[in-house]
């Protein structure tokens, strides 16, 4: 497949969501190629980015009317499952920054544009610690430091969650900031067993001055109509990863079925598609996986009726994220299952199956898919006081 030049001007165009999961099908003989090298780098290579900026799969909830897919919340869960059943790393990425595109729906359109007009711009979100911004004239000064910034290699903006201080005292008031990559300092320090290449290092603002026009509340008042934009923060944030694990055990299904009527265990005379104990599995972990995924999308619809109708989104916030939480263990367990029926080869780096296991464990350790929503859920159940925060 021919890649992108890097040198492009020209903003991606916007593509139904069918002709955006095609274009994301077609890279799989490059990333094939490419996979063995991720690891080592940290990061993407630049021409594969490039390829994915080029579709717009990091504008996938920009408005269109600045040159993003304004994809509705489901059609974004089918592309980037889509995307991590190619491979974790991009799965994440695409989640990521697809996801941040949002901001287009809530800065003014000259900012918004700043940033977007780059047909390369990849916003990092800053959501691993909480900064400090004091206000000065015509802006805000900002300091700190933030994990776990996925995309950061090639991030144009950073977007980390800060919090107001007056006369030196945390006000309490939390507000997201907007800065180019000139501004930021970047730590080498993501070296981990897991999504390897999303080069999810720290970085870091040291007194960085921003502008007003790139300072909103956490939860932000919409400059852009559309229900998508009006989701509560703590909501979008999770979904923009919750469903990379289900596309990760998908991607291990399909490899699985590859190689099932080629490969014996060793000492037994069928292969692993003859053996009825494995077809067994396979019903399990399709059933599994299809319920974990219904579950998923009927909440996050239920959470946009929720909006829409302007209802008490407390309840529906907490089945969200439990539904989150269901969707990474089933996706979890059905990895367990198939390279337990998979055997040794499930180990070997030179099949993909162990990539798939520990992509998708790293992926799962992340915030939004926390075991605590259970909790919050059993409380619901009872008629028992929510917390005030968390989900």
């Amino acid at each position: 497949m021919t890649l992108i030049n890097r040198n492009t001007t020209r903003p991606p165009r916007s593509m139904p969501v069918g002709e955006i999961r095609e274009a994301l099908r077609q890279l799989e003989d490059t990333v094939a190629e490419q996979r063995a090298d991720f690891d080592a780098a940290g990061q993407l290579p630049d021409e594969l980015f490039d390829s994915l900026a080029d579709l717009g799969l990091f504008r996938l909830f920009l408005p269109t009317a600045l040159g993003g897919h304004e994809l509705s919340a489901l059609d974004f869960m089918d592309v980037v499952e889509d995307a991590a059943a190619l491979d974790g790393t991009i799965g994440w990425l695409v989640g990521n920054g697809g996801g941040m595109g949002r901001v287009g729906g809530f800065l003014s359109e000259t900012s918004a544009r700043e940033i977007f007009d780059d047909p390369k711009a990849f916003i990092v979100a800053g959501t691993g610690g909480l900064g400090k911004v004091v206000a000065t004239d015509g802006g805000v000064r900002v300091n700190g430091r933030w994990a776990f910034g996925s995309g950061s290699p090639h991030g144009t903006w950073f977007s980390p969650v800060c919090e107001v201080y007056e006369d030196g005292v945390a006000s309490g008031r939390k507000v997201l900031v907007y800065a180019p990559r000139k501004d930021v300092f970047l730590h080498d320090n993501w070296q981990v067993s897991g999504l390897c290449a999303t080069g999810s290092v720290d970085f870091e603002f040291r007194d960085v001055f921003v502008p007003d026009r790139f300072v909103h509340d956490f939860q932000p008042k919409p400059s852009h109509p559309g229900k998508l934009y009006r989701l509560p923060t703590l909501s979008i944030f999770p979904w923009t990863v919750a469903t990379v694990p289900l596309g990760l055990a998908r991607g291990a299904r399909n490899e699985f079925l590859r190689i099932a009527s080629q490969r014996k265990r060793r000492g037994d005379s069928l292969a692993l598609a003859e053996r009825e104990l494995v077809q067994s599995e396979l019903g399990r972990i399709d059933a599994r996986l299809a319920a974990a995924r219904v579950y998923l999308r009927q909440v996050m619809t239920d959470l946009l009726e929720g909006v829409e109708a302007g209802a008490d989104l407390s309840p529906l916030r907490v089945r969200f994220r439990m539904g989150c939480t269901f969707a990474s263990e089933s996706a979890l367990w059905s990895l367990d299952r198939i390279t337990e029926i998979a055997g040794a080869v499930s180990i070997l780096q030179r099949f993909p199956l162990e990539r798939y296991e520990r992509d998708a464990r790293a992926a799962a350790k992340h915030l939004a898919m926390s075991s605590v929503a259970y909790i919050n859920g059993g409380k619901l159940a009872l008629g028992q006081e929510l917390p005030l925060s968390g989900y």
